[in-house]
């Protein structure tokens, strides 16, 4: 299928034979192509490239943060990591009311989980890493030491939240030097920070056992977050699982389990499956739109971020159930933004390994707080996925992982062989932009560039805990075009223009051509990603 005129140009992919490296920044991209070249696998890359992520985008990322990945080995297995933290041991939703709160805040030491991060990215080293971590880390404590130019996307983050990080001593003196904003181009050095990197490389999990975790600890507990430091330790043990898989089309997607909504991305495929082929834009709008809010909303009244209730919703029963139920759904189907900071990467290597992986502080510079002496910034994944509702499944507890908006995916076909693998970051953006990149792979048949690249819309809002209630929008890129925006109102929706490229997400693609043995990858124009072969 031609990509139509009305959409705008688009870049070409990046065609690669000896494998190929995806992330939303050069820098990034540019320290995965380097370990490939050096004969490292797509695992090592990954380990390399989010490294390098901590210090190219730090609003988006970081070792105080999450990571969930999902490996396609040559083999024709998968498995997933799944690093996400806990609350305070001493929390709950009754406990936190009772002190005359409504919601927990977005900053400070209230808002922060354990980080999953440092131990994901332990168990995929441990388990198929081939190169040592202190040498995939070395560039990133390197870019750190060194500083790595402020990008202008890093300029804006910072500028935004600029009075905030001047509270921390230790983001300020990376991010702020000199006491102001940094323009553009100028290096932003973080000797503490290089200085935590390799102190992790060396050992991983002294982040959660040690005088690290001691820092961590004494910092969250005097500003009133119960924290024991025995659901900081547990934080260190990320088992290797399975990955969710259903069908799509010609297609098998392999997302990532919960605590990330990976399920939701199924349920939508399964809600959507051969209803898209054909229609007109509008028609397939309002579907996605349709299994966007049905998945939401299923969320929210039925599903905890660490059980297993989603299991029924994908239930040949209950997906041909809810099929006939959105056949006369309204445009609005029930109440509960895409808000958040979020970065990812994609590396497929030339024996066929691919690797899925997506990380996060949860909002730009997370928490907004660090751990004295190191420059670890902490994330603010509790204050976005926790509720004080008592009784409801993602209600704040102890040892109850908050809600999640990350997950990774990748596609076989039906004899397991790779044929695409994606991610995006993008809040609650990530499981409807997901299925929009399939739609546009698997349906439309479009290339990678062409499918980063394609109008993109957003039913907006997902299920964050500060968004229920909001007013329910279907924000739109203008690209689409009139008629079916138009199209889009009459069928009940409260359209949103959000301009041409305003959706958000930094989609990241790599297909695979099996017949002539070539990989084709591409980045999202909306963001500075950039595709690397070797």
């Amino acid at each position: 299928m031609s990509w139509p005129a009305a959409w705008g140009p688009v870049r070409t992919p990046t065609l690669a034979t000896g494998g190929i490296v995806v992330s939303s920044s050069p820098a990034v991209s540019g320290a995965g192509a380097r370990v490939l070249a050096d004969g490292g696998t797509a695992v090592d890359a990954v380990l390399a490239m989010t490294a390098m992520s901590w210090l190219a985008l730090p609003g988006q990322c970081g070792i105080g943060g999450d990571f969930f990945a999902v490996v396609r080995e040559p083999d024709g297995r998968v498995w997933t990591v799944t690093g996400s933290g806990y609350g305070p041991d001493g929390a709950s939703a009754e406990g936190y009311l009772d002190r005359g709160m409504t919601a927990l805040p977005l900053t400070g030491p209230l808002a922060v989980a354990t980080p999953g991060a440092i131990g994901a990215l332990a168990t995929l080293h441990a388990v198929a890493g081939t190169r040592s971590l202190p040498e995939l880390w070395a560039p990133a404590a390197a870019a750190a030491r060194g500083g790595l130019p402020c990008t202008d996307k890093n300029r804006r983050d910072i500028a935004e939240h600029a009075a905030a990080l001047a509270a921390d001593d230790d983001l300020a003196r990376w991010l702020l030097p000199g006491g102001r904003v940094p323009s553009v181009g100028d290096r932003l050095p973080a000797p503490e920070l290089a200085a935590s990197i390799e102190a992790l490389a060396r050992r991983p999990r002294s982040l959660y056992r040690g005088r690290i975790a001691e820092r961590a600890i004494g910092l969250l507990r005097s500003g009133g977050a119960e924290f024991s430091g025995d659901e900081w330790s547990a934080g260190a043990d990320v088992p290797v699982e399975g990955s969710v898989s259903a069908p799509y089309g010609d297609v098998v997607v392999h997302t990532t389990p919960p605590p990330t909504p990976g399920w939701m991305v199924l349920q939508q495929a399964g809600l959507l499956d051969g209803r898209l082929a054909g229609l007109p834009d509008a028609d397939a709008v309002h579907l996605l739109a349709l299994a966007a809010r049905r998945a939401f909303r299923d969320r929210y009244e039925r599903c905890a971020a660490d059980g297993d209730a989603w299991r029924s919703l994908l239930t040949v029963d209950a997906l041909r159930a809810a099929r006939a139920e959105l056949q006369d759904e309204d445009a609005v189907v029930g109440g509960l933004g895409v808000h958040g900071d979020t970065t990812s990467c994609v590396a497929v290597d030339g024996d066929g390994r691919a690797v899925s992986a997506i990380s996060s502080l949860a909002f730009t510079f997370g928490a907004r707080i660090s751990i004295p002496g190191t420059g670890i910034a902490l994330n603010n994944r509790l204050g976005r996925g926790a509720y004080l509702l008592p009784g409801h499944p993602n209600a704040l507890a102890p040892r109850r992982k908050p809600l999640h908006t990350l997950n990774a995916w990748l596609a076989t076909d039906r004899a397991g062989r790779l044929r695409h693998v994606g991610n995006t970051p993008g809040g609650d953006g990530q499981v409807q932009w997901n299925v929009q990149l399939l739609t546009a792979l698997v349906d439309r048949g479009l290339d990678p560039a062409e499918a980063v690249a394609a109008p993109r819309t957003t039913v907006h809002p997902g299920s964050d805990a500060d968004a229920i209630g909001s007013p329910e929008t279907l924000q739109c890129e203008s690209r689409l075009g009139a008629e079916v925006l138009a199209g889009l109102a009459e069928r009940g929706h409260d359209v949103r223009d959000v301009g041409e490229w305003g959706a958000g997400g930094s989609a990241l693609v790599v297909s695979v051509d099996a017949e002539r043995g070539v990989l084709a990858g591409a980045a999202d124009p909306r963001q500075d990603g950039v595709a690397l072969g070797v």
